[in-house]
């Protein structure tokens, strides 16, 4: 199962709305095929490592499956993974987590069981959990993870009155920003960051097979025509409502299927998300520069802690160091 769940990191940033699964079939104690969920469209993790083991000569027949999550049994862009795997002739199916989608939910694992296939279920679930968080977010609340990423200098400041709008973080930095944005299905900034950056907001690491979708607060239409991210024909939702909407637009974006949501504006914008209690996880990137002519951020770890968010754990991304705020579960939940 450890192995299923790592070849499922192969899809990470392509399958969205669907979520990250892998798939390991095992014969005579030994790793005969492995398959992934690769691409939006494509086939889902079980049909792949099917088709894994037969290109390699071996008989999926009398395999057992290791699944991380429970397999569908509803047509969707590819017929159901239950029919494969039945199909296939595996003797016994190991689930690590159920699938709470309701088209699915149980629904796989009992279709199988009265098929004669024994199933288990549980098997390493934190870990898929964690895998597929924000789908599994998404099935329960119906809207996406709020991400937030600031990038500040070694004082607390967002930008340089004194200079041109430009990076001050190191390209290995700029790297790990494009990651993160490649595991996001929108990104949004306030007006203020377009006039100011001019920004395109896409992922331009590696080969990308889609791009997040670009929303931009802009209440009082002050979004230049000619930025950049409105002629580049990619696809931009503008937010004309204010600030005071914000819990509406993450049910809006839910329903277009965002999953999570990455907030790269400004101090106005993410100090909005704050007070409204809606960031789910923060990474504060610090550079080792200062500007001349600073402008504050006003994040401070006591401002993240009252906006129920508690110190997750530390990063190096490129020359800066991050800090990686979580939502604090309640243990009256």
């Amino acid at each position: 199962m450890e192995r299923a769940l790592l070849v499922a990191e192969r899809g990470r940033g392509q399958v969205s709305p669907n979520p990250l699964v892998g798939c390991v079939l095992v014969k005579d104690s030994k790793v005969i095929a492995e398959g992934w969920h690769d691409h939006l469209g494509g086939l889902h993790a079980e049909q792949m490592a099917i088709h894994d083991a037969e290109a390699k000569g071996h008989s999926p027949n009398g395999a057992v499956a290791y699944v991380t999550l429970e397999p569908c049994n509803h047509f969707g862009r590819t017929p159901p993974c239950t029919e494969a795997l039945m199909w296939a002739g595996v003797q016994e199916v190991i689930i690590a987590h159920e699938d709470p989608n309701p088209t699915v939910r149980g629904k796989g694992q009992h279709v199988l069981e009265n098929a004669g296939i024994p199933t288990s279920m549980g098997l390493m679930a934190d870990e898929a959990a964690e895998l597929m968080r924000p789908f599994l977010h998404w099935c329960e609340h119906r809207k996406p993870i709020v991400t937030v990423k600031l990038a500040v200098d070694a004082k607390g400041s967002v930008d340089d009155r004194s200079l041109d709008a430009g990076r001050f973080t190191s390209p290995g930095c700029l790297e790990k920003v494009h990651e993160l944005r490649q595991d996001c299905d929108a990104i949004l900034v306030g007006v203020e960051t377009v006039i100011r950056d001019d920004p395109l907001l896409t992922v331009r690491i590696g080969q990308p097979k889609r791009q997040p979708l670009r929303v931009i607060i802009d209440p009082n239409e002050r979004c230049p025509q000619n930025a950049q991210l409105l002629t580049d024909g990619g696809e931009v939702m503008l937010v004309q409502s204010s600030f005071a909407g914000l819990p509406s637009l993450l049910n809006q974006l839910g329903d277009q299927n965002i999953q999570r949501i990455l907030v790269e504006g400004g101090p106005t914008t993410i100090h909005k998300f704050l007070d409204e209690g809606l960031v789910d996880e923060f990474y504060l990137v610090q550079s080792t520069q200062e500007h001349g002519s600073p402008i504050p951020s006003g994040i401070t770890s006591d401002v993240l802690e009252k906006a129920g968010l508690i110190a997750s754990n530390e990063l190096v991304w490129g020359e800066e160091h991050v800090e990686h705020y979580i939502r604090k579960i309640s243990l009256d939940a």
